[in-house]
């Protein structure tokens, strides 16, 4: 079964750094965008970060410290969060678009999350 796995969340001091990795854990021929939400407690999910091709693009309150990055031949997401706040603490989620595995094409995937925790 193919899925989508994230890596990378942890605790880190304010103006810390983390890099999330986020990878299929199966073959697949394509996709044709990824991207990074992230949801705080009490808050809606919202989107950081997305890439399709060339550079990515980001929510204005990450603009400057976080950095989206793909591989295209591993199928690999990542996001690079620099100077990091308290602000910053949520879940992280990852998310594929336009998926064509070996057998079929899917709409989308979502990763399971994993927690920055930004604090002192």
């Amino acid at each position: 079964q193919v899925q989508l796995l994230e890596s990378g969340g942890g605790l880190v001091q304010p103006g810390g750094s983390l890099r999330l990795s986020c990878s299929f854990s199966g073959s697949i021929f394509s996709c044709e965008t990824m991207a990074w939400y992230r949801q705080a407690p009490g808050k809606e999910r919202e989107m950081v970060a997305f890439i399709s091709s060339g550079s990515g693009n980001y929510v204005e309150s990450v603009k400057g410290r976080f950095t989206i990055s793909r591989d295209l031949a591993k199928n690999t997401v990542y996001l690079q969060m620099i100077s990091l706040k308290p602000e910053d603490t949520a879940v992280y989620f990852c998310n594929a678009k336009s998926v064509r595995t070996t057998t079929r094409w899917y709409p989308e995937f979502w990763g399971q999350g994993t927690l920055v925790n930004v604090s002192s």
